[in-house]
């Protein structure tokens, strides 16, 4: 993926076409943090139980909206414009901050799959996870690009999650 331009409010990137089909297929792993990983604060007032049902709850609200929002945006007739090098898209704002979301929450959830391995370690591969280290780079690439055009610094391209 590489970043093409702004104009106003919306920013426009490029793909090829494999680039394209690996960022699609990621996409489908949305939403990968298994739904109880967030744990609330122990400090938090309430009961404990009470107060984590009510953060999954929220989440599966958003996680939700998102998945619904991102098929939307990429089923939309037109998104993609084919060109002589692959397929240029635009995105607004929300939209970039959305994919971000999305992006990080695979990118996360496929260092967890992976064992969490600590930084500087890299994860025990076999033919079970190697997609989650393919879908962890992916997101870490995209991450970095679409951070990078909004004018935000993105994610250490060393660091694994």
């Amino acid at each position: 993926m590489r970043f093409i331009r702004a104009d106003k409010d919306r920013l426009t990137f490029c793909v090829g076409q494999r680039e394209k089909a690996l960022l699609f297929e990621t996409l489908k792993l949305y939403p990968l943090i298994p739904a109880a990983y967030p744990r609330c604060s122990k400090t938090a007032k309430g009961a404990p139980d009470e107060n984590q049902r009510l953060l999954e709850e929220a989440l599966a609200a958003q996680r939700k909206e998102n998945r619904e929002a991102m098929l939307a945006m990429f089923n939309e007739p037109g998104r993609f414009r084919q060109t002589g090098h692959g397929f240029q898209f635009t995105l607004m704002a929300a939209e970039l901050e959305r994919l971000l979301q999305v992006f990080n929450d695979i990118r996360v959830g496929s260092w967890i799959a992976l064992g969490s391995p600590e930084e500087g370690r890299e994860p025990d591969m076999n033919e079970e996870n190697a997609g989650y280290f393919l879908a962890m780079e992916v997101c870490g690439h995209a991450e970095t690009v679409l951070l990078a055009a909004s004018g935000e610094e993105g994610p250490d391209p060393a660091a694994k999650a």
